[in-house]
């Protein structure tokens, strides 16, 4: 992964036992110290917190993560729990509370199905099967149904098409066009075949061929065509095909700026988006809300929380 897009990065001068003795004092006597705990873990990228977490179990006998959960509540012990989680290791146990208890929250689903590499899904599905304990294949299966579920489980299989097809091009868009605005009731099975498998520089090819054919967006004729979450899958993986930061950025303004803040949503992306392409994200946002994502966090949230999202920013454009 390209990732001196983010916004948090290696910290140049790290000592993970230092760090470990940092947190330890930040958490000892009466009081926690959050400043100190929430300037310091969102300063350091994941690998070193890792690291900080082995040379505080070796100094002191102990987990860092519980120790951490026994100081904090709320919000900010969510957030903090999470940046101490390995990424491939947080997706999965998102994935895991998203898909067990009753009802499935498809939203996250989709949002990391369509958002992530071929080589990150298969990542994580190695990962939940050892650290969930099923198969993410079979619990999805197991929660959903029809053309959302096909759609789901060809995104599952991590295996996208690589470059671009020139010859297909053309085609694609035709069959796209041909399966939905072309005709009465739409062949859904097209549309899941070609946005489920190829790459997204190919996608964006065929998009453009659409548009000249069709007169209007694909996603004009995927919110004419269907409904539910198999509209918001489909929407997902399109603007993930044109633009991985400006779908994030749209989330962010929809978990934000409404009644009441999808902290759950807000938390996810900042987290896991923070050391890929977080300087992407912003400006993205300023260019799409004309505001900044950095003070639309900031009239959003409060507290420990507010603040630890605002060093995740990595800044105010």
């Amino acid at each position: 992964i390209d990732s001196h897009r983010g916004s948090v990065k290696d910290f140049v001068n790290f000592n993970a036992k230092q760090d470990a003795e940092l947190l330890h004092k930040a958490m000892k006597g009466i009081g926690t110290d959050e400043g100190t705990i929430l300037m310091l873990l969102t300063s350091r990228s994941n690998n070193q917190r890792q690291e900080i977490k082995a040379a505080y179990k070796k100094a002191h006998g102990k987990d860092l993560v519980s120790a951490l959960k026994s100081e904090l509540g709320g919000l900010f012990e969510t957030l903090v729990v999470a940046l101490m989680t390995p990424p491939i290791s947080y997706d999965a146990s998102q994935l895991h509370k998203a898909l067990k208890g009753a009802g499935t929250d498809d939203d996250v689903l989709i949002e990391i199905l369509a958002s992530r590499t071929c080589a990150q899904i298969k990542d994580v599905v190695k990962v939940y099967k050892k650290e969930c304990g099923g198969k993410l294949e079979k619990d999805i299966t197991g929660d959903t149904s029809g053309h959302f579920q096909k759609l789901l489980v060809i995104l599952l299989q991590g295996s996208r098409d690589e470059g671009v097809d020139e010859d297909r091009i053309e085609n694609d868009a035709k069959e796209l066009f041909a399966a939905g605005e072309g005709k009465v009731g739409t062949d859904v099975e097209k549309f899941i075949n070609i946005l489920g498998n190829r790459s997204h520089e190919h996608l964006r090819l065929v998009f453009d061929a659409y548009k000249k054919l069709a007169g209007s967006d694909i996603e004009d004729s995927i919110e004419g065509e269907t409904t539910g979450n198999l509209e918001n899958l489909m929407l997902a993986v399109v603007k993930c095909a044109k633009s991985v930061p400006a779908y994030f950025a749209e989330s962010l303004n929809g978990s934000m700026r409404r009644a009441g803040t999808d902290d759950q949503t807000l938390m996810r992306i900042m987290v896991s988006r923070s050391e890929t392409d977080m300087l992407d994200i912003r400006a993205c946002f300023k260019k799409m809300y004309g505001a900044s994502l950095y003070n639309t966090i900031q009239d959003d949230t409060a507290g420990d929380y507010g603040k630890a999202l605002l060093y995740l920013c990595g800044g105010n454009d």
